[in-house]
């Protein structure tokens, strides 16, 4: 449901766009993103979309065995060792994936999300030929499953905020298990109108 009705001056403040019942995959491979945010980790990458999307392009040089190496040989290394978050670049020619690494050992939280973010967004402003840019949600992974403060995967709207308040202004396309909710308003931008707000608390 629109936020807004559209105007003849456009809103300059960033915001996040919301890819609902869209596919992903196929958006790549037809050459619409420069960039895909996603996660890797250091152990097993075979279900990750990066070896999904590595395996489907024909000039690709990246596999998932290569893929898991890389990110093996980063997991442990700089500052903050294995429980300080990366941002890693692989360069798969039609696109370049920025892969938030889960740090080795244990489960990625929104805090990690949050400072990844961070620096994504700094990677995107240095370099222009990286936008358009598209991100997962993070949400309904089996390897590098997200987690909130209360040990729970947390909802979709406090990852958008994680992006947001780090500097991300790119598409974020929706985990697959999201299309099977109830028939709802759904927006299609982040941050979310005030008015929600209004209703969250009982208005009108």
């Amino acid at each position: 449901m629109p936020d807004a009705l559209p105007s003849k001056v456009p809103e300059a403040r960033p915001r996040i766009r919301i890819l609902w019942g869209q596919h992903l995959l196929e958006d790549l491979l037809n050459g619409r993103y420069r960039s895909l945010v996603c996660a890797v980790n250091s152990e097993d990458n075979s279900r990750g979309i990066i070896a999904q999307l590595a395996a489907l392009l024909p000039t690709s040089q990246w596999d998932e065995r290569s893929i898991t190496a890389n990110a093996k040989q980063f997991a442990g290394a700089g500052p903050g060792g294995v429980n300080r978050v990366k941002v890693l670049k692989y360069d798969m020619d039609v696109v370049e994936v920025l892969a938030i690494l889960r740090p080795a050992q244990r489960t990625l939280t929104v805090a990690d999300l949050a400072h990844a973010f961070r620096i994504v967004a700094e990677m995107i402003g240095r370099k222009p030929g990286r936008t358009p840019s598209a991100s997962v949600s993070f949400l309904g992974a089996r390897a590098n499953n997200l987690v909130g403060t209360d040990g729970k995967e947390p909802t979709f709207e406090a990852v958008l905020r994680a992006m947001h308040e780090g500097g991300y202004s790119g598409d974020v396309y929706p985990s697959p298990q999201m299309w099977q909710l109830a028939k709802i308003g759904l927006f299609p931008r982040y941050p979310f109108p005030a008015t929600l707000d209004q209703l969250r608390r009982g208005g009108f």
